[in-house]
């Protein structure tokens, strides 16, 4: 009885946030309160004609040490069907990625009910921009909860506490893991089908949570999305020594070049990258491995080939030893035209202060495309739609969350490929969905399905695993023809569970 009562005082004095002290140390902590959520009712008209009724919560969860002290503050906008339970309906955690992004991206690209209105293609329209109703929302299938990680949207560490505690993978992993436990644990829902959302990075976060929330909570996830994933970075670093990425970039450097006009393609896309994709794991793979042994003979042979894939001269290739780097990819394309081609979608193009340099200035699928209009939409939603401020600037995309720490990886390339294959051996229910953009440079779809491949699943959860591709870059929701093939992607993947 004792020691019910004294449990009972803690929590009564943790809620009312007065200070209570440690028995470790006799030193006061100071507790804060919950800072109140804003809470609106709203509604959005499905593709369907239905309309569908949902409750959006905005604000803070604080994340507290076991001694009742507050460690950050974590922003987060949640979407929820409004219904007598939502106890059994399937709730996502979304999140981007950077690492330094906010969740703006999905959510005011093709996820949330309200989307950025772009131009068909994908661009931007003339500002101020314009928000509209998403009839492609996932509120049809799932609620969403948005999380932006510290540092990211209005997200910070506590008074007093480093930023280092957030700011790297492992650290970031701990804390948003903490936030989703929180959340299912106050709204009640553990009983829902529970599934992770996340993009770029935010894919690298959603392995690693996939096997952190089990081992950690006992949470145990029913499915993964994953836009433009990496989770073996040692595909993606082009670094002296690792010759990995020139392969496997090869077929987006192609898809791309056949996109600008540099290279002429007989049939369908799909069809010639897999040309791409042999010629890519098999001579250019050899020849990579062989260096400066390699034939003088084969090294003609493979600088024509490579030519005719990407467009650019043989001349210049054989100049780069037949390792095309991406930020001279980017500003050789379309050099002679002086325009460059965007990193993360590279259907877009910008234009440089000269034509001489190795690399673009700026990308411009990210300065010229997204960037004024997500800004826009986020600041805009919160205030006039959501019912919330904050003098804090809205953190879409930031350096505050350098430097970032791989400790856990030092001297080698993170990969939580492996993660997410104990994951899934464990949970053999986890089902995962692997969305590609043909276009997209920062994540390009041949080293997903590399690492797919290397991942060395069991056979039979092969069919856990759904790969599917988009005729745009990293952010396939811009383009409208993407976001409706997404939409039914996606929609499958949660109907087929």
């Amino acid at each position: 009885m004792q020691a019910a009562i004294k449990s009972l005082l803690t929590w009564v004095l943790l809620s009312l946030a007065i200070p209570v002290f440690s028995q470790s140390n006799d030193k006061p902590l100071v507790v804060e309160e919950d800072p109140p959520l804003s809470v609106t009712n709203h509604s959005v008209r499905l593709l369907n004609g239905e309309t569908l009724n949902y409750q959006a919560t905005c604000g803070y969860l604080l994340l507290r040490n076991e001694q009742g002290e507050s460690t950050a503050k974590i922003f987060f906008i949640a979407y929820t069907k409004r219904s007598t339970d939502n106890s059994k309906r399937p709730i996502t955690f979304t999140f981007n990625g950077g690492p330094g992004s906010s969740s703006v991206w999905l959510h005011m690209g093709g996820l949330g009910p309200k989307r950025v209105l772009m131009t068909d293609k994908g661009e931007a329209t003339s500002p101020p921009y314009q928000l509209v109703d998403n009839p492609y929302t996932w509120l049809e299938m799932t609620d969403l909860v948005f999380i932006d990680p510290v540092e990211t949207g209005f997200s910070r560490p506590a008074k007093n506490v480093d930023k280092k505690e957030f700011t790297g993978f492992e650290n970031d992993i701990k804390s948003v893991g903490a936030f989703i436990h929180l959340y299912t644990s106050r709204y009640a829902r553990w009983s829902s089908p529970k599934y992770l959302a996340g993009e770029s990075y935010g894919t690298t976060r959603a392995a690693g949570l996939s096997g952190h929330l089990q081992q950690r909570y006992g949470m145990y996830l029913n499915g993964l999305v994953m836009v433009s994933a990496i989770t073996n970075f040692q595909t993606a670093r082009f670094e002296r020594g690792n010759d990995l990425p020139y392969m496997l970039f090869l077929p987006t450097y192609a898809a791309m070049a056949h996109y600008h006009g540099k290279i002429y393609v007989e049939g369908d896309l799909p069809a010639y990258l897999k040309q791409v994709e042999e010629f890519a794991i098999g001579e250019y793979s050899n020849a990579l491995m062989k260096g400066d042994a390699l034939p003088a003979a084969e090294f003609e042979t493979i600088a024509g080939k490579l030519a005719g894939f990407t467009g650019l001269s043989e001349s210049y290739i054989k100049q780069t030893n037949l390792r095309i780097h991406i930020r001279r990819f980017v500003k050789e394309l379309r050099r002679d035209e002086g325009l460059t081609v965007g990193r993360l979608d590279g259907r877009m193009t910008g234009i440089d202060y000269d034509d001489a340099g190795e690399g673009y200035e700026y990308d411009p699928s990210y300065d010229a495309t997204i960037l004024g209009p997500y800004g826009m939409a986020i600041n805009s939603h919160l205030k006039d739609n959501l019912n919330f401020s904050s003098d804090l600037p809205y953190e879409i995309l930031t350096g505050r969350v350098r430097p970032w720490s791989y400790s856990n990886v030092e001297n080698s390339y993170l990969n939580v490929s492996e993660t997410l294959r104990g994951a899934m051996h464990r949970n053999q229910d986890l089902r995962v969905l692997i969305c590609n953009g043909y276009y997209d440079l920062a994540t390009p779809y041949f080293a997903t399905d590399y690492t797919l491949n290397h991942m060395f699943l069991d056979p039979q959860l092969r069919d856990n695993v759904t790969m599917k591709y988009y005729q745009a870059g990293h952010m396939m929701y811009i383009h409208k023809a993407s976001l409706e093939k997404l939409t039914q992607d996606v929609r499958d993947f949660y109907l087929s569970r």
